[in-house]
């Protein structure tokens, strides 16, 4: 084999780098034929070392690359390429524990690695999604070797928090991602066609699944890992694992330069924020965050979902030549030690969203425009946290309320609000990612006629400003302050801002973009160890923490906060009744409250970039 150059390649394949506990990892390795030893560059994989990733692609190419020709590229520039396959996946001995396993077996891949006599000792991981929560993984535990990483949508901070479970609830991802990879997986013909048979959507339609009565039954180790997470619902030892909760582990961390990198709508943009924060505070080694307009993995694409960016948004021509050039610079400057000036680079590159001329593009899609920004610090350094109350008469306003009664809402169980969009990944064939029009339609999962907009659903309390006379930048973190009551011993509430644009030609009822979103869990509004019901009726103050955004509101445009209980199938429903996780065996409706007084002023704080 032969690089693009004619330089001679060696491909060792299947080779097994043993675990501490004796089991085999299935390895490819890809080096140059003469001289070295060179630097290595290694990716695991639950996906299959052998096949296409899908985030290896371009602008100019938008194909996936094979992973020989990744390997390719990279060797081309000096380095050596291994990939392997995690435990209990395709080549690779052992069980799959989805995520509990890669800190370890990263780790002694690494002191394997660096035993190699092709290897000079400095050793940079690269890989998205899972292959960026096996990085993190590793990185916890400061394996020998390890120069750098380039963490791409994944490495989870708290997997708790975000990623797995979101404050409580659980984030049904991990529903549809076992189902599409045991059904991808399957070798067995009998047990492929039982999974072939299953009707996801329908699966998801009548909750609670059961061990052995899900679309599972199937395949067994799915389905045990499934439940585990599912039912997992206090913060304990199991959510203390290197795998999901670098957090625990910053001040230990590997003390490398990382790249933490992640799109607006994307599920782990909160988990990149964090761990950049949280390593950045040690003031060692250089941490570098980036946050564009993407979906999962999708970061050479101008649009997400039904809204389009502009040119400005993909990482291919502002960022770099491509992701390539841009992993590629990273790696050169910090393993190989190439004085490229990446260092003198913001540490902070943000897209903010918005600016564009709301008209319908050629591609039927909302030109919403934006254009990226530098800065030294997440949170910007410039930003003024700036409060919006709840007004009893649906305002959205700075100034806070009087006097008025709570506003109430039902909330069924068996009608949850549709999920349309969000920072979400691997929910087909039932949700997908994306900036949407919030309204309900024939392609909604969940949504029943009569459609209509989502904040004209009677379980949905919708607050808006008037249309803006000036332009508000929103860059960073935003949180929702309410004082809530409900009926029964548990609930959730969820929150949800809107971009709204104004009414036009294209769009006659306007666009309800949105921006950003998150949601309690009330058992759990005090304590993650130790969670407690609600006593009915009494008044809770309660806190919650959405996906971090950048967005820049026109005049003209409304900011819109939705507030609910339910975001589905996003998250699982809460079936009201204070039953353990996972279960729904009693469900009943909520009468819940959101009170917007002046003693109790719900309210959001915008982080507002002047």
């Amino acid at each position: 084999m032969t690089d693009a150059r004619g330089g001679a390649i060696v491909v060792e394949p299947d080779l097994l780098v043993r675990a501490r506990d004796g089991v085999g990892l299935a390895t490819d390795v890809y080096r140059p034929a003469h001289g070295g030893p060179f630097p290595v560059l290694l990716e695991r994989t639950p996906y299959d070392k052998s096949a296409p990733s899908r985030a290896e692609r371009t602008a100019a190419v938008p194909t996936p690359r094979s992973r020989a020709e990744v390997a390719a590229y990279f060797l081309r520039h000096g380095y050596t390429v291994v990939y392997q396959d995690c435990r209990g996946r395709y080549k690779s001995g052992g069980r799959f524990t989805k995520y509990l396993s890669e800190a370890e077996d990263g780790y002694d891949t690494l002191a394997w690695l660096v035993r190699q006599p092709w290897c000079n000792g400095r050793v940079g991981t690269f890989g998205l999604s899972y292959a960026a929560h096996t990085q993190a993984a590793l990185g916890c535990l400061d394996p020998p070797g390890l120069a750098a990483q380039y963490l791409d949508c994944g490495g989870f901070s708290n997997a708790y928090r975000s990623g797995i479970r979101h404050d409580g609830a659980f984030d049904l991802k991990q529903a549809t991602w076992a189902y599409n990879n045991a059904l991808a997986d399957a070798k067995d013909p009998a047990i492929k066609a039982a999974l072939e048979a299953q009707d996801i959507k329908a699966w998801l339609g009548r909750l609670p699944w059961r061990k052995g009565d899900s679309p599972l039954s199937a395949a067994p180790d799915y389905e045990d890992y499934l439940f585990e997470q599912w039912g997992h619902g206090n913060f304990d030892e199991f959510w203390k694992q290197p795998g999901i909760y670098a957090e625990g582990y910053w001040e230990k961390y590997a003390d490398v330069p990382v790249t933490h990198l992640s799109g607006w709508y994307d599920p782990y943009a909160r988990t990149a924020v964090e761990n950049y924060a949280g390593l950045s505070k040690r003031g060692r080694a250089p941490n570098r965050l980036i946050l564009g307009p993407w979906t999962h993995g999708d970061r050479s694409l101008t649009y997400a979902g039904d809204v389009d960016f502009g040119a400005a948004a993909a990482v291919d021509g502002n960022l770099a030549e491509d992701f390539f050039g841009l992993r590629r610079a990273w790696f050169d400057r910090w393993v190989k030690g190439v004085d490229n000036g990446v260092e003198a680079e913001p540490p902070v590159q943000v897209f903010v969203m918005g600016g564009g001329s709301g008209r319908r593009n050629a591609a039927g899609r909302l030109d919403h425009g934006g254009r990226w920004r530098s800065a030294a610090a997440w949170p910007l350094p410039q930003t003024q946290w700036t409060p919006f109350y709840l007004h009893p008469d649906r305002s959205l306003r700075p100034a806070k309320p009087e006097a008025s009664p709570p506003l109430a809402f039902r909330f069924d169980p068996h009608r949850p609000v549709p999920t349309v969009g969000g920072a979400l990944s691997s929910g087909e064939p039932v949700m997908r990612g994306g900036a949407f029009d919030q309204r309900e339609g024939p392609h909604v999962f969940g949504a029943r006629e009569p459609y209509r907009p989502l904040c004209q659903r009677p379980d949905v309390l919708s607050f808006a400003t008037p249309p803006l006379d000036r332009e508000i930048e929103i860059v960073g973190p935003v949180t929702v302050r309410l004082w809530v009551a409900s009926d029964g011993p548990d609930t959730d509430f969820t929150a949800k801002l809107v971009d709204v644009h104004p009414p036009s030609a294209d769009y006659p009822d306007g666009f309800a973009m949105n921006l950003t979103e998150g949601l309690l869990r009330l058992r759990y509004r005090d304590s993650w160890e130790q969670p407690t019901l609600m006593t009915p009726g009494e008044v809770y103050a309660v806190t919650i923490e959405l996906f971090p955004i950048g967005n820049l509101l026109m005049p003209g445009h409304r900011l819109r906060l939705d507030i609910s209980s339910s975001n589905f199938p996003h998250f699982d429903v809460n079936p009201n009744s204070g039953e353990p996780e996972g279960s729904m065996e009693h469900p009943r409706i909520a009468e819940n409250r959101v009170f917007v007084d002046r003693e109790r002023p719900s309210h959001i704080v915008l982080s507002i970039i002047p």
